[in-house]
């Protein structure tokens, strides 16, 4: 299957990045980053068979993952949701390759997951220096990793300690009056920038719903149908996708910073959310999560994060354009979500995590076609 804008973008990263690590941004250390960015270059290598793509995902591993296993940078103790995403390729690799150091890589970070600090209900910590805190990002980091590793090493252990990390998030991240969840939510409701009766963050920020709607979808992918949750679990990525779809920006398809706030001073349109959003509903369609009739709003999301985000170089590399390099709440510098802050931070070009999102979408939106699915503009 020939693929478009995804194969450009793979050769775009091998070309101009071909160690993820290297470079001021990461100083070598391990990174979610990288996972969104291979986990798009999986995709590929399953549609295309590839070798070069699997090359790339094990040359980038292989920088991390020493001969007994150990992660280099890694540090449990850190208690951090995030260093689980990478860990997801761990499993392409043990299967194409039977190395027994991806194995014990994986175990290393399920590790972490038996003593990983959680709520009274259950629910993750986002990080150990985050307590009582659920953030929607952590789901994407965590869920997927956490379900993929019981079904193959451990098929005998409850998948519910994974699908509840959704339903307790939803239940407390909601907001009844549009459906969009917050960034985040403080169950202690102590935290400087949580509503001191809510304990919810300010705003809807949009990459963080699109990290949760990737992570519903991707976890649906690999849930067993007959699983007690799997219902309730697809009601939430239609849910709030449906949601979704009410603030999608008319005139060009995709996503605003502040989804909420497209006429507000500052707010602009922006990439790694509105890729992470149309995978999302690639994906949803592709699985039959979404009924065919999504494929009209895929179609327009997807010809927008081109029209709005992408641009050529002249040696032919693409440039994924207007990213927010990061967001969070609290930590050192006193994040306080507020619209401010959400508008105050780096608007960059070629950021991993938008580059990644957007090969994802890329990946899923070129199958969706192959099959009919969504017609071609």
């Amino acid at each position: 299957m020939k693929m478009q804008w995804a194969e450009k973008t793979a050769q775009t990263m091998m070309e101009r990045t071909p160690l993820l690590h290297v470079g001021k941004a990461y100083n070598g250390n391990w990174s979610y980053d990288y996972g969104v960015v291979l986990k798009g270059f999986e995709q590929l290598w399953l549609t295309t068979g590839e070798q070069h793509y699997l090359q790339y995902i094990k040359d980038n591993l292989d920088a991390f993952v020493m001969d007994d296993g150990t992660i280099r940078t890694y540090h449990q103790a850190d208690y951090n949701i995030d260093h689980l995403n990478t860990g997801k390729l761990l499993f392409l690799l043990y299967d194409v390759t039977g190395d027994e150091k991806y194995k014990q890589a994986a175990t290393q970070l399920r590790k972490q997951l038996h003593e990983h600090p959680r709520t009274s209900e259950g629910a993750f910590w986002h990080k150990k220096r985050y307590p009582y805190q659920i953030w929607l990002d952590g789901l994407y980091m965590g869920a997927p990793f956490y379900l993929q590793y019981l079904i193959t090493f451990e098929p005998e252990n409850n998948l519910e300690d994974v699908t509840k990390q959704f339903i307790i998030c939803e239940r407390h991240l909601k907001d009844e009056k549009t459906g969009l969840l917050y960034h985040a939510w403080d169950e202690k409701r102590v935290q400087p920038w949580c509503d001191p009766q809510t304990g919810h963050s300010p705003h809807f920020w949009a990459r963080a719903l699109g990290w949760f709607v990737m992570a519903v979808v991707d976890v649906l992918a690999l849930l067993p149908k007959d699983h007690m949750h799997y219902p309730e679990l697809q009601r939430i990525l239609v849910d709030t996708l449906t949601v979704l779809r009410n603030y999608q920006d008319e005139k060009s398809g995709v996503w605003y910073q502040i989804v909420d706030a497209a006429e507000r001073k500052g707010n602009y349109l922006e990439a790694s959310a509105s890729s992470m959003i149309t995978y999302a509903i690639a994906r949803g369609l592709q699985l039959g999560l979404l009924p065919a009739d999504w494929s009209e709003t895929l179609n327009k999301a997807y010809t927008g994060i081109i029209e709005e985000f992408i641009l050529l170089t002249n040696n032919g590399w693409v440039n994924v354009n207007k990213t927010c390099q990061v967001a969070g709440l609290g930590g050192p510098s006193q994040r306080d979500g507020s619209y401010a802050y959400y508008l105050s931070e780096p608007i960059i070009t070629n950021d991993q995590k938008g580059v990644g999102a957007f090969l994802l979408a890329s990946t899923a939106y070129e199958q969706v076609q192959k099959v009919g699915g969504v017609a071609s503009k």
